[in-house]
């Protein structure tokens, strides 16, 4: 499998991204709790079936002055269809219980919460969930590698959609040969070889035709697709094409 799930889940997308502008961690980037959710879901399935977590510990500790730490500890598991669950992947994090502000000690009630959250995002690092901003290829506005557009980029399902019915039929006809022809391969390398021989060097596809084929290797919620997507995310790291997925 290689790194199929770690390049699947390494970049969110810049409108799951906030920079942080106070405190110690002030220039630093955000990313959104609820992106890290959604993508897992995306990759292995709802929640409890491709993947789940478990809340292993929950404990707190002193801090200065009167303030107190609450920690969590989480393993996280994932599955693919039909297969055993992972080892544990586990992740360790916290959040500010009693906080020393101006007015004095504040206690926050929603702490443990926190924790989990923090915790959750940790474990997920492991297997490579938002990986190119903790690889600081991000700067703020623009992933590093990302080429100069003069506009705005277009996601890839908006592209998709935007296709007329004969530029989609050529589409699904050539995501459908490729997933025929590598039906039961699992050489990722074997695929992406495929996907530059065989797609692009095969069929003159305009920038909106390739991130709408993009959109609908995505959607294939299979090994097969996600084989696919991890591929075809490769070729464009390669091309430095930016779809913006």
């Amino acid at each position: 499998m290689s790194k199929e799930i770690w390049e699947a889940l390494a970049r969110p997308p810049a409108s799951r991204l906030k920079q942080i502008t106070g405190g110690r961690l002030s220039g630093m980037t955000d990313v959104n709790p609820q992106w890290r959710l959604e993508v897992m879901t995306d990759e292995f399935g709802p929640v409890g079936d491709g993947w789940k977590y478990a809340i292993e510990k929950l404990w707190t500790e002193e801090g200065t002055e009167g303030q107190k730490i609450a920690f969590a500890m989480v393993n996280v598991f994932w599955r693919r269809s039909g297969q055993e669950w992972s080892a544990p992947i586990p992740g360790i994090g916290g959040s500010m219980m009693i906080v020393k502000e101006k007015s004095g000690l504040h206690t926050n009630d929603e702490a443990y919460k926190m924790a989990v959250t923090d915790a959750l995002s940790v474990a997920f690092k492991s297997l490579g969930v938002a990986a190119d901003i903790y690889a600081g290829l991000w700067d703020g506005s623009k992933y590093k590698d990302q080429p100069k557009s003069n506009g705005p980029i277009t996601p890839a399902g908006s592209c998709y959609d935007l296709l007329d019915d004969a530029q989609k039929d050529v589409l699904k006809g050539v995501a459908m040969e490729a997933m025929r022809k590598y039906e039961n391969s699992k050489d990722l390398g074997e695929i992406s070889r495929y996907i530059r021989e065989g797609i692009f060097y095969g069929n003159t596809l305009n920038s909106d035709e390739i991130a709408g084929l993009f959109h609908l290797f995505k959607s294939y919620k299979t090994d097969k697709g996600r084989s696919f997507t991890a591929a075809l995310i490769k070729w464009e790291a390669d091309q430095k094409i930016a779809l913006n997925n």
